[in-house]
């Protein structure tokens, strides 16, 4: 696997050393996004290592300075999507049986989530079973803002979030640093980022949780710990109308500052988030919840908010878009329901298996 020439496959970087296996994300250019071939690469690499002998851990980074992932190549989702396309589908079904892969890992997975983590970035690395944050570190969902729905895990990592953390986090999109990540749950540790670089030679050498007890740190203060009490209150609404009416009403300057950031995401997308959030919570293991993502990402390439989102985000970048309802009241629960619909013989159908608490270290 090391001895590649130039190609696509470049854009992840395979290599071992002593009992650790290192995969970097290497598109530092389009800040490490997720493309397909990427997907089947980090797979493959996955599958061969859990079944090595001499293979103990694997390490998770991302080449530049910017960040581990900004998510998947929304680009092409965008081109699929005006044409009709299947690719996006595809994509998705193997990035999503990835993130369990990940999450049922029978080997320690260390995600390093330094810089910006987010969309596809947050799948690679929030289901593994250790997650570092530095000070660097964004970690975000921000799909509402493209007319998009949080996926590869994400309404099942939000929905385990406490209280109404991750409905606020879902809906709103906003990124949180690292001791939010870790009140959220979707981190573990925090290493200020200058020591990333001898954490990941140690594991190579040292067990994991002693590589670990050597680098781990207080994060600096996070701000959702102390906002927990609107949160709680204000997204535990049953509508996503009432949501936006209750920040408004709290009186904390935060909480309108969330409603008016909510009010500027798809109002399709804001709706169909909060449902999906509510069903994850019932649904049960992760499998479950990815099998129900997948057929609401089916459905979204449908939906006039995703085309205009990117378009608006990524490709004209006006930052305006012009979303089709343009109001919540104008969403019904029909339009709604639709994307939960069943895809018959296009089901995404997983398996699941132990889960990765049950590694040993």
């Amino acid at each position: 696997m090391s001895n590649q020439t130039p190609t696509e496959h470049d854009h992840v970087l395979l290599r071992t050393e002593g009992h650790a296996a290192y995969i970097t994300l290497n598109r530092p250019k389009a800040l490490n996004a997720l493309s397909h071939p990427m997907v089947l690469r980090i797979e493959e690499a996955l599958s061969a290592w859990a079944d090595d002998p001499t293979i103990a851990v694997v390490v998770l980074q991302g080449a530049g300075e910017r960040g581990l992932c900004a998510g998947g190549d929304i680009r092409t989702i965008y081109e699929d999507a005006r044409t009709g396309g299947t690719a996006s589908a595809a994509f998705w079904r193997d990035e999503y049986r990835l993130n369990t892969l990940i999450a049922r890992y029978p080997k320690p997975y260390i995600a390093l989530m330094d810089g910006i983590v987010m969309g596809g970035g947050v799948g690679l690395s929030a289901h593994g079973s250790v997650r570092v944050v530095t000070e660097r570190s964004k970690v975000a969902m921000p799909e509402t803002g493209i007319g998009f729905v949080p996926d590869v895990g994400g309404t099942y990592l939000l929905a385990l979030a406490p209280g109404e953390l991750g409905t606020h986090l879902a809906l709103t999109g906003a990124p949180v640093g690292a001791a939010d990540a870790l009140l959220s749950g979707l981190a573990d540790h925090f290493v200020p980022s200058a020591a990333l670089p001898a954490l990941a030679r140690e594991l190579a050498l040292d067990p994991v949780h002693s590589v670990l007890k050597q680098h781990v740190e207080q994060p600096p203060p996070g701000e959702l710990s102390a906002s927990r009490e609107w949160i709680d209150h204000c997204y535990a609404a049953d509508t996503a109308e009432e949501i936006v009416e209750r920040l408004r009403a709290c009186g904390v300057p935060a909480a309108k500052s969330a409603a008016d950031t909510l009010l500027t995401k798809s109002p399709t997308a804001v709706k169909v988030t909060l449902a999906a959030l509510r069903r994850a919570q019932r649904l049960g293991p992760l499998e479950r919840v990815l099998e129900q993502e997948y057929r609401v990402s089916c459905a979204a390439l449908s939906s006039p908010d995703l085309v205009e989102g990117i378009r608006a985000q990524v490709i004209d970048k006006d930052r305006a878009p012009r979303w089709s309802p343009a109001t919540l009241e104008e969403v019904s629960p029909t339009a709604v329901d639709r994307f939960f619909a069943p895809l018959d013989a296009n089901e995404l159908r997983l398996v699941a298996t132990a889960s990765s608490q049950e590694v040993v270290w």
